[in-house]
């Protein structure tokens, strides 16, 4: 099911120049990249540059859920693409985001693209708006 996509946008109240940022400073990382409820994350670390990964561990309880990837594009203030690998993604999976300034602060339009199956691109769906919920919160 490698045409499966999701995507998804949140109005962040903060300037896009500091929303863009977030997403490359690994402590700014381990705030936001909280998929559901009780998910922290005890470990982020990347290079954010093109051609760099990042390797984010969540934890659920006591069930760790590492996430790895390979930054594709950085647009600075404009656009992030990066590979996105996990338990629950496949092969050739990347997000992109574009960063827009809007009344009120900075529109992010999520997109990822490949999922192993409906359900899978489900799951993430949920996990993304609460992410961009999550990061809302702490630009605020």
């Amino acid at each position: 099911m490698s045409d499966l996509n999701l995507k998804v946008s949140k109005t962040v109240n903060a300037p896009i120049e500091s929303v863009f940022n977030a997403w490359l400073d690994p402590e700014m990382l381990a705030k936001f990249m909280t998929p559901g409820e009780g998910v922290t994350v005890p470990r982020a670390e990347n290079d954010p540059r093109v051609g760099g990964s990042f390797h984010i561990t969540m934890l659920a309880g006591d069930k760790e859920m590492p996430h790895s990837g390979e930054y594709l594009t950085i647009d600075p203030h404009s656009l992030l693409i990066f590979t996105w690998q996990s338990s629950h993604s496949i092969d050739g999976s990347t997000v992109s985001l574009n960063f827009s300034e809007v009344e009120g602060g900075t529109n992010v339009e999520l997109t990822q693209v490949k999922f192993l199956h409906e359900e899978a691109r489900d799951s993430h769906l949920g996990g993304w708006t609460s992410i961009l919920n999550a990061l809302d919160k702490v630009m605020s």
